[in-house]
């Protein structure tokens, strides 16, 4: 029997980052990228559909993903520009300001796209979810999924500097909310694209459009929404050492959850708050852990300790 398979769509970058301007590590990164790679760590049969350049940077993130057991088959190459470049600059909490370098060929992501079966998953959010220019591809993916009736997961990670342009990309953002089964944004996103402060008032902004909705603010914890049931989740209080990741690697340990109880979309509601926190407790522990490196994802000795003790 075939196995279900997530796959998930978004930027590739290269992050260098820096403390007090000093480089201090590097490392392929995005948002759905480094979900994947915790995804893959996981042992969860997964598939990545981006875009890198035909240059050294490329080469390596493809080999990444492969060495990390995320397949690669949907990857894009292109000459006509370099890989995107990162440069992340952690503040005095940890968190990381970024400038980018960019240069993408005028097409992109024209290949092949896959073809999703009943009982798959899809992540996808950030920019790379918006931008105008890849958004017929990006409808043409959310269309094919939602003809399968697939689990989709989307995280908008609205960021302030986009801010400028949100009178043109909320139509998008929220099309991307009605197109998916579980919802996750922060409360920066939340006050970002609607300008709400609290949990309770983002789910009245986004029920109408999703059916589960998981609301993250840092150290503040996490509520959880469905059309039946609210609760708040408290969790530990760190002194990070980067939170670059953080978000992603939770985004990761929902798409965990959800997997090893083959949860798709139809049985989504079927899950009770126990269950729930479970696997929330689990998405917190894994973005606890990347907090307290450098990575950007889980590493493998943490993935395969996790797993091991599942499996007993």
């Amino acid at each position: 029997m075939i196995k279900p398979v997530v796959y998930a769509f978004g930027e590739t970058v290269f992050d260098i980052i820096f403390k007090n301007y000093q480089p201090v590590s590097a490392r392929p990164g995005g948002s759905a990228f480094n979900a994947m790679i915790t995804i893959g760590r996981l042992g969860i049969p997964g598939k990545f559909i981006s875009e890198v350049g035909n240059d050294r940077i490329g080469n390596y993130i493809l080999e990444f993903l492969e060495k990390n057991g995320v397949g690669t088959e949907f990857m894009e190459r292109y000459d006509a520009g370099k890989s995107a470049l990162s440069l992340a600059f952690l503040n005095e909490l940890s968190d990381a300001e970024y400038d980018f370098y960019k240069d993408y060929p005028n097409q992109r992501l024209g290949g092949n796209l896959p073809v999703f079966q009943t009982g798959d998953y899809l992540l996808f959010g950030s920019f790379y979810g918006l931008n105008p220019v890849l958004r017929p591809q990006v409808e043409t993916i959310l269309d094919a999924a939602n003809k399968q009736g697939i689990l989709i997961y989307y995280d908008p990670n609205f960021r302030s500097s986009h801010l400028a342009d949100l009178s043109e990309l909320k139509a998008y953002i929220e099309k991307n909310m009605h197109s998916s089964t579980v919802v996750r944004a922060s409360d920066e996103d939340m006050r970002n694209i609607y300008g709400v402060q609290h949990a309770e008032e983002a789910w009245n902004m986004v029920s109408t459009f999703c059916n589960v909705f998981i609301y993250t603010a840092n150290a503040s914890g996490v509520d959880l929404f469905t059309k039946d049931f609210h609760f708040h989740m408290d969790v530990d209080r760190i002194e990070p050492v980067s939170t670059i990741g953080a978000g992603d690697t939770f985004n990761a340990g929902i798409m965990y959850g959800l997997y090893s109880r083959g949860i798709v979309a139809d049985s989504i509601l079927s899950l009770g708050e126990e269950d729930w926190k479970e696997i929330l407790s689990d998405a917190a522990l894994f973005s606890k852990e990347v907090c307290l490196s450098m990575e950007n994802y889980i590493s493998a000795d943490f993935a395969a300790e996790f797993t091991g003790q599942r499996s007993m």
